[in-house]
Parts: C-alpha cells; sequence; structure tokens
C-alpha cells in the first residue's frame, strides 16, 4: 500500500488544522483509493512518527511525505529531514520519500498569483 502523509507546522488553535483536513478530503474525493493521513510537527497531534508508524502497521509499503509549508525555513530545511532519516532507519524495509515543500512547488505558486490577481481585478 501507497500513503501519502500530509505534514504541515500544527498551532494552538483547533481550528488550524481544518486547511491540511481539507487537502487531505479532497485528495480521498479525487482517488478514493489513496491512503492520506495528516501529522504535524508541534503543537497539534499526531506527529510524524506516530502517522508513519500506524500505517505501517497497517500495511504500507510506501509513504510519501508532502510538506506544507509554503516558506522553505528551518523546520523544512533540518527538522523535516532529520524526522525523515529516523522514519527511514525504524523501517528500513519501507520506501519513505519527501517531496519538496509546496512553497517551491510552481503550480502552487501560479496558483496563489493567479488568486492574487483575481482579487486584484474584483477590487478595481
Amino acid at each position: 500500500m501507497h500513503a501519502i502523509i500530509l505534514f504541515a507546522h500544527g498551532s494552538r488553535d483547533p481550528l488550524w488544522h481544518k486547511p491540511i483536513q481539507a487537502v487531505a478530503e479532497r485528495i480521498t474525493h479525487r482517488s478514493p483509493d489513496t491512503v492520506v493521513r495528516c501529522a504535524y510537527l508541534e503543537l497539534t497531534e499526531p506527529d510524524l512518527p506516530h502517522v508513519a508508524n500506524a500505517l505501517v502497521a497497517e500495511g504500507a509499503t510506501s509513504l510519501c511525505v508532502v510538506p506544507m509549508f509554503l516558506g522553505v525555513g528551518r523546520h523544512a530545511r533540518e527538522d523535516l529531514p532529520e524526522l525523515i532519516t529516523a522514519l527511514k532507519a525504524a523501517h528500513p524495509s519501507v520506501d519513505i520519500g519527501c517531496q519538496p515543500a509546496v512553497g517551491e512547488q510552481h503550480a502552487l505558486l501560479d496558483l496563489l498569483a493567479d488568486i492574487a490577481l483575481g482579487q486584484a481585478n474584483n477590487a478595481a
């Protein structure tokens, strides 16, 4: 089984995670056979190791971590690679990959520009 983990920062605000969960729901709607879970770095549960461990226990043989960070700061550059290294060590028979942060994806940058232009055009 292949699984996607949407990985975000986390927040004390109990509503903060709703957009991340909405992305997971859209993935499920578009691809019902795709297993997708959300995980968080801090302040929100569950964390990445718990989600990865649960997916492996459910039979996942491949995990793709998608960092849901717009900016590529210390968490994406340092914390996440350390977590991925630890997961690979804990699950050597599982193919564990990590995409670039969403903020580095040209498709998202173009979409954000389109949204801003649409809002700018509506205000004029």
